[in-house]
């Protein structure tokens, strides 16, 4: 008996390590490291550009455009701050050099209709390239919570494109309802998946469960046969 309560222990140690294993998150990749910081500068950039369109554009759509933009990168900013925290990845203090050129060109129409055109134009490029970028995140990703804020961004940006898209401004396609800002979390909740780690845990205290029920009903039928 008392051999068989210790291969039951031994294979409840296991089934534990199995289940604790995939909820641990994995290493953090150069892969994860450079879009977490990418994401950061992207969103600033993204804050710059909404905020000077509320001030130089010319049209009331384009300057709704550039407030949806500062509202929705600054939720996402959020998030990316608190996960660089969480993973010690020092993030850099401002856009990229590119970033800078590309709304310093803008600003020089300030004021003008060809301000609007050059911004709707800049920003439909940005966020092509921020989206491509998103997706990379998603296929070579090692770390489940990066892969995650990527995931969770995604459709922000997808409708930030539509926008914009060919350089027309679509302030109408604000949906208002995009996850920005919860890192995932909410998206998952929303429809009914489980994280890796929540999954994992599921299982492994069903399984848990199951073993001990199974003990338990062994043990009483052997104390009800020694009788």
């Amino acid at each position: 008996m008392r051999t068989r309560l210790m291969s039951v222990a031994a294979l409840v140690v296991a089934v534990s390590a199995i289940s604790v294993g995939p909820s641990v998150a994995a290493a953090v990749s150069d892969q994860d490291v450079m879009f977490v910081k990418s994401a950061h500068q992207g969103n600033l950039a993204e804050i710059a550009a909404g905020q000077d369109a509320q001030k130089h554009a010319t049209s009331a759509c384009v300057k709704q455009v550039g407030a949806v933009l500062v509202r929705d990168h600054g939720k996402l900013d959020a998030d990316v701050k608190m996960l660089a925290g969480k993973l010690d990845i020092t993030l850099p203090a401002t856009p990229t050099p590119e970033q800078k050129q590309e709304l310093a060109a803008v600003q020089a129409k300030a004021g003008t209709a060809a301000y609007d055109a050059a911004w709707l134009k800049t920003q439909e490029t940005a966020h092509t390239k921020t989206l491509a970028m998103i997706d990379h995140e998603l296929k070579a990703g090692q770390n489940s919570e990066v892969v995650m804020a990527a995931r969770a961004a995604r459709p922000v940006v997808a409708m930030h494109l539509d926008m914009v898209r060919g350089g027309t401004c679509h302030a109408g396609k604000d949906a208002g309802m995009v996850k920005a800002g919860t890192g995932g979390q909410l998206a998952a909740a929303d429809d009914g998946s489980f994280t890796t780690g929540g999954a994992a845990w599921a299982a492994g205290g069903g399984l848990l469960a199951a073993l001990g029920g199974a003990c338990l009903l062994r043990g009483r039928r052997q104390s009800a046969g020694n009788r």
